[in-house]
């Protein structure tokens, strides 16, 4: 390539990105609501309780009160678990009130039992406006047994969270009525996972 080949290239790029940039911002200044959101992250892929925590350690980088409700893998440790509770429980309290996933328990009784429990702090927790962020991890998979009920979810995340509350719910088979009221709704799609190949859940990975 010759030396005025590559100028002429490098000015079409340099063109190009300012056209992107000018109708980026363009989009960007248009963008100025701010009001607590309903997250939902589901789907078959691994991820998708990783993903929530990301969003609650961002908050408690920036001092933003938060905190958690783990429904059936409360009764599990993990890495999660452990930091915020030695480090950061004045920021981010963490109630891991499930017991294990439902084959693990055989107690259906007490797995609902234990859910609804679960659902009233996590009302509890977003009603309070200091929160920002409140994380209802696998909160999906006790909806998916009828352990608690979609609708009274729905209504409520509608009419009674605070309107600067974020809500983040996660677990596999999100049900349509969540989804249809979630401003952001993403699926995390299985391509891979070590398990299928007889590797265990590992610490730092998958806990």
């Amino acid at each position: 390539m010759t030396e005025s080949t590559e100028s002429a290239d490098t000015e079409r790029h340099n063109m190009k990105m300012a056209k992107k940039k000018a109708a980026r911002d363009k989009i960007m200044a248009s963008k100025n609501e701010e009001r607590g959101l309903v997250i939902v992250h589901t789907g078959k892929g691994k991820g998708k309780s990783s993903a929530a925590f990301g969003m609650i350690f961002r908050h408690i980088a920036w001092g933003m009160p938060c905190a958690v409700v783990q429904f059936i893998k409360g009764g599990m440790d993990s890495g999660e678990k452990k930091l915020i509770t030695e480090k950061f429980a004045d920021e981010c309290p963490f109630y891991a009130m499930g017991e294990g996933f439902t084959w693990e328990t055989q107690d259906k009784s007490r797995d609902i039992e234990m859910a609804q429990a679960a659902w009233a702090k996590a009302k509890e927790l977003i009603l309070d406006e200091r929160n920002s962020m409140v994380l209802l991890d696998e909160i999906n998979i006790a909806i998916r047994y009828d352990y608690v009920d979609v609708n009274e979810i729905v209504r409520f995340l509608k009419e009674e969270k605070p309107p600067m509350t974020h809500v983040v719910l996660t677990g596999r088979n999100a049900k349509p009525e969540l989804l249809e009221i979630a401003d952001l709704a993403t699926e995390m799609e299985l391509l891979a996972h070590p398990f299928r190949s007889g590797v265990k859940a590992q610490r730092g990975v998958e806990f």
